[in-house]
C-alpha cells in the first residue's frame, strides 16, 4: 500500500515529494503540443531547461543524503557542467531526441530517487546545503518547493493551469519559511516567499531564501 501524504499540520514526508512530482508530471503531460522552447514565466530559462533544472535539483538533494557520512560543509562532488555560458550548472540533463515524454521521464526518475532516499534515511542525518545543514524532511521540503514553483514557471510559459494542493504549500512554508505570513492564501504565499508574486501589503521579494536547518538544531 502506498504511503499517504502527510497531514495538514504534520511534517513533510517522502509521500509528499512523490505526490508533488506526480501532480507536476500530470500537469505538464497536458502540454505535449506546446512550445517547450518558450520562456518559463519570469525566469530567463526556456521551459525545457527549467524541467531539466528541476530534475537536477531533485537528483542533487537525493544524492546529498546518499553517502554513509553525508558531507556537512560541501556538496557531493559530482561533475557539474554548463551547456551555455552563464547557464545553470547541472549534473544531469535530458536527451533532446527523446522529446517531451523523455524529459518528463527524467523528472519522474529524479523525483522517485529523492522520494526513496527521504523514505529510508534516518531523521537524525544531516547534510550540507547553502541554506543550512538539513535533515531528510528539510531536503524533502526543498524538493517540493522546487517542484511547485518551477512547475508554476513552466505552466506560465506553456499557457497551462497549475494550482498545487493547499496542504503541500502549508507544510513546506511551515518547514522552510518561518517568517512567511500564516493568515494568507498558502499558494500565493509560497509564490511570494520565492520571489514570484506580491501579497496584499507585501511587495514582491527581490531576494529570498529558505531555512533548511531543523529548528531543534538552532536551539531555543
Amino acid at each position: 500500500m502506498a504511503e499517504a501524504p502527510g497531514s495538514p499540520s504534520g511534517p513533510v514526508t517522502a509521500a509528499d515529494v512523490e505526490h508533488a512530482v506526480r501532480l507536476a508530471v500530470i500537469a505538464l503531460r497536458g502540454a505535449d503540443t506546446q512550445d517547450w522552447s518558450a520562456k518559463a514565466g519570469s525566469l530567463e530559462w526556456e521551459c525545457w531547461k527549467t524541467v531539466e533544472h528541476l530534475a537536477d535539483d531533485l537528483f542533487s538533494y537525493a544524492v546529498q543524503l546518499g553517502p554513509e557520512k553525508p558531507p556537512l560543509d560541501s556538496d557531493v562532488p559530482f561533475a557539474w557542467s554548463r551547456k551555455k555560458p552563464g547557464g545553470s550548472a547541472n549534473a544531469i540533463s535530458a536527451d533532446r531526441d527523446a522529446g517531451w515524454a523523455g524529459l518528463l521521464q527524467v523528472l519522474e526518475a529524479s523525483g522517485a530517487l529523492l522520494t526513496a532516499i527521504v523514505r529510508t534515511t534516518p531523521p537524525t542525518v544531516r547534510s550540507h546545503h547553502t541554506f543550512g545543514a538539513a535533515d531528510p524532511e528539510g531536503f524533502a521540503a526543498m524538493g517540493i518547493v522546487e517542484t511547485l514553483v518551477h512547475t508554476h514557471d513552466i505552466a506560465v510559459g506553456l499557457g497551462i493551469g497549475w494550482t498545487p494542493p493547499v496542504e503541500l504549500c502549508d507544510r513546506v512554508l511551515a518547514r522552510l519559511f518561518p517568517d512567511a505570513p500564516t493568515d494568507t492564501d498558502r499558494w500565493s504565499t509560497l509564490l511570494w516567499a520565492t520571489g514570484r508574486a506580491e501579497l496584499p501589503g507585501r511587495p514582491r521579494l527581490t531576494k529570498w531564501r529558505w531555512y533548511g536547518t531543523p529548528r531543534a538544531d538552532d536551539g531555543p
